[in-house]
């Protein structure tokens, strides 16, 4: 396709209860330090990298993942891609295709810190975000961050959680930040969502709403491996799993690096008006009923200049922006009844959409 959990320190906060606190809409952002070195991984500490830094990091990461997930090249580059976007991801296929392990594999690669949820019905926004304990001691409060508060977040089977804990994910994925009793919290850096869901089994499960949708970069699917890969499969997993001998190849600095490395890719006035003119196909397609939003143009904007720093080059050309639309624009997309009735496929109308229009020179 292309070349190429966490034991915070507390915050004490007052004893007043939580439906008596004002809520303050100018309060400034406080930091929830993580666990590890003790440092608080919001400081500013970008060193700065150039493409020639990045690349060969880059190149260990993807063979990390490619030793764990055979024979799935396109998808693994997308979601590397996402990383260096500095967008969350949606991997929504059959059981058993190596979702949770392909997100396991990214977590372990980089040094940050790393967090599993499991999501269930019963599954509750505090569980996610933290919540306040009393202490009889002294009549404080001490807040107790939630497994949110990391760099890596798995969130395993995230339509099986009621819409209200789905929330609890919108400010974070979209804002690096979440506001618990009245105060804001950013979040670390760099921050990532990696979510899955199975598209076959409903029963006992809540569809995630386009707001929601809108807020990932990418929406993956694996898809079953060929023949031979399988085979493959079979005998490197005979003994042992591949996942249990990934090491880290990128640090916390190195991760933060790329990212800002990644903004700073040349996108030609050209290439940006060939991507609104997609987007702007998707508003105006008979068969979509709700076209990519201007979000989805930024997101979209933000991929391809991880694509081409993922490529090892300095400036976007028009293939990142035909390669990436597959995985960014569908999932923002919803079919009219009639194209939903006639079997129709947003990958494919998405696919239409950027075949006929005309390509810059």
């Amino acid at each position: 396709m292309w070349n190429q959990f966490c034991s915070p320190e507390c915050t004490t906060v007052s004893a007043v209860p939580s439906e008596q606190r004002p809520v303050i809409a100018n309060e400034p952002l406080i930091s929830v330090p993580l666990g590890g070195n003790g440092q608080d991984q919001n400081l500013n500490r970008i060193s700065p990298l150039s493409i020639t830094d990045v690349a060969p990091k880059l190149e260990r990461l993807k063979k990390n993942l490619t030793d764990v997930i055979q024979g799935k090249s396109d998808p693994i580059d997308a979601l590397i891609v996402a990383l260096l976007a500095g967008g969350s991801v949606l991997m929504e296929d059959v059981p058993g295709v190596g979702k949770t392990t392909l997100a396991k594999a990214l977590a372990r690669s980089l040094d940050v810190e790393f967090r599993r949820i499991q999501f269930t019905p019963d599954l509750l926004p505090t569980d996610i975000l933290g919540s306040s304990i009393y202490s009889p001691a002294d009549g404080s409060f001490t807040f107790h961050p939630g497994p949110i508060f990391c760099s890596v977040l798995l969130a395993d089977e995230i339509n099986r959680a009621s819409p209200r804990t789905q929330s609890a994910l919108l400010e974070a994925m979209s804002e690096r930040q979440v506001t618990i009793e009245g105060k804001r919290t950013k979040l670390p850096d760099p921050f990532l969502v990696l979510a899955t869901q199975n598209p076959i089994d409903f029963h006992g499960t809540y569809p995630l709403p386009e707001a929601q949708l809108d807020r990932f970069l990418v929406h993956l699917n694996i898809g079953y491996p060929d023949p031979e890969t399988e085979t493959d499969i079979l005998y490197a997993q005979a003994k042992e799993r591949p996942i249990d001998h990934v090491k880290p190849v990128l640090s916390i600095d190195e991760v933060v690096g790329a990212q800002a490395l990644s903004r700073e890719v040349h996108v030609d006035r050209s290439i940006a008006d060939y991507i609104v003119q997609i987007v702007q196909e998707t508003r105006n397609h008979h068969q979509l009923r709700l076209g990519v939003s201007p979000r989805g143009s930024l997101m979209f904007f933000r991929a391809v200049q991880a694509a081409a720093l993922f490529a090892g080059r300095d400036h976007v050309q028009p293939d990142d922006v035909r390669q990436l639309a597959q995985y960014v624009l569908p999932h923002r997309c919803m079919l009219t009844s009639q194209a939903r009735y006639s079997s129709s496929n947003k990958v494919d109308i998405i696919a239409e959409i950027v075949r006929k229009t005309r390509i810059p020179v």
